[in-house]
C-alpha cells in the first residue's frame, strides 16, 4: 500500500490533502463522513464526504464505499467513527455555546476540512476566521462552491502555516483582539514540537481579549505513540501517525494555560464518551487513548 507519511518531520515540510500531516485532515473527514451516517448520529456533517472524495485517496474512498482495506482485515471504521463523532461534537457544542454567551469572533486553528463555517448556525453578524495553508483552503473553498455551498457566516480564509507569522495574517483579514474570541486547536497539538505548542498558546494570549475561549485536546502522555502494538497498527494504515506527531516531554496543557490566565476545564476521552451516552470502546489503541484530555478555557480579565 502507498504510503502517505515521510520518514520525518522537520521544520519547514509542506503538505496537500493527500500527503504527510494533511492527509490526516482527510483521514479525519472520512471518520465524519462514516459518523454522520449513523442512524443515531451524534454529528450531521453532509459535506466531508464529497471533500474526501475530491481529494480522491483511494484508502479512504475505499472506506467510504464499504471496503475493509485487505492489509489491516482487524480495522473497524466503525469505531475510528465514533471516536470523531464524540471529538467533533465536542467543538461542534464548544462553538455553538460561544456564540450563545455573546461570542461573534471566532478562529479556527490549522482548519483542514473543517465545515462548521457550512453547517453549524451561526448569528448574521458573527465572523469565522479558517487559518492553514493556501492550498487546502482554496481546495475546501473550490470543493464545496463546485457543489453550489456556501457558508453560512462571514468565512475568512487566513493562508498562514502555523509556524510562522499567522497572528500578522488574521489581523491582515481584519481580526479585532479587541473583542473577545472562540478559539479552536482540534487534532493538532500531538503534532508541534514542545515549544511551538507554548508559542501557539503565547500567540493565542496575545490576542484575546478578557472572555474569550479556547477548546483543544491533548496527550497527557506522549510515549503512547511508541507503543510497540499501536506502532505496528500505524505501519500497516495508510497514514502512520507516529512519524507525524512530536513525542517527548512537553508542557502541561491546563498548567501552561494557567500562567496565561486562563482558567480550564478537562474531561478525558472516556468522559466524553459517557456523556454522550456511550460505552468506551475495547481495544489496546482505545486503552491507550482513554486519558485523552479535552479542554475548554476562558480567559481571566
Amino acid at each position: 500500500m502507498e504510503k502517505h507519511s515521510p520518514a520525518q518531520r522537520s521544520d519547514d515540510d509542506r503538505w496537500d490533502l493527500a500527503t504527510s500531516v494533511g492527509a490526516t485532515a482527510t483521514m479525519v473527514a472520512t471518520s465524519r463522513a462514516l459518523a454522520t451516517r449513523d442512524a443515531d448520529a451524534l454529528i450531521d456533517d453532509p459535506f466531508a464526504e464529497p471533500l474526501v472524495r475530491a481529494v480522491g485517496m483511494e484508502f479512504f474512498t475505499q472506506l467510504l464505499d464499504g471496503h475493509v482495506p485487505a492489509e489491516d482485515p482487524s480495522y473497524d471504521p466503525r469505531r475510528s467513527s465514533e471516536h470523531m463523532a464524540v471529538r467533533t461534537r465536542f467543538y461542534d457544542d464548544f462553538f455553538v455555546n460561544a456564540v450563545r454567551g455573546g461570542i461573534r469572533q471566532m478562529v479556527i486553528l490549522a482548519s483542514g476540512l473543517d465545515t462548521r463555517a457550512y453547517r453549524l448556525p451561526w448569528p448574521a453578524d458573527a465572523t469565522l476566521y479558517e487559518v492553514d495553508l493556501s492550498d487546502v483552503l482554496e481546495f475546501k473553498s473550490r470543493t464545496l462552491t463546485g457543489l453550489s455551498v456556501e457558508p453560512g457566516v462571514d468565512r475568512r480564509a487566513v493562508a498562514a502555516d502555523l509556524r510562522d507569522d499567522w497572528p500578522a495574517a488574521v489581523r491582515a483579514a481584519g481580526f479585532d483582539p479587541s473583542q473577545p474570541t472562540a478559539w479552536s486547536a482540534e487534532g493538532l497539538l500531538v503534532y508541534l514540537p514542545a515549544t511551538a505548542q507554548d508559542a501557539l498558546f503565547d500567540r493565542i494570549t496575545g490576542l484575546s481579549a478578557p472572555g474569550s475561549q479556547l477548546a483543544c485536546e491533548y496527550v497527557p502522555d506522549m510515549s503512547v505513540f511508541g507503543h510497540e502494538e499501536l506502532r505496528t497498527r500505524f505501519e500497516r494504515s495508510s497514514i502512520n501517525i507516529a512519524d507525524l506527531v512530536y513525542q517527548g516531554e512537553r508542557n502541561h496543557v491546563p498548567d501552561y494555560l494557567d500562567g496565561l490566565r486562563w482558567h480550564s476545564r478537562t474531561r478525558s476521552a472516556e468522559q466524553l464518551y459517557v456523556a454522550n451516552g456511550l460505552d468506551y470502546p475495547e481495544g489496546v489503541e482505545f486503552a491507550l487513548f482513554a486519558d485523552v484530555t479535552y479542554l475548554s478555557a476562558t480567559l481571566d480579565g
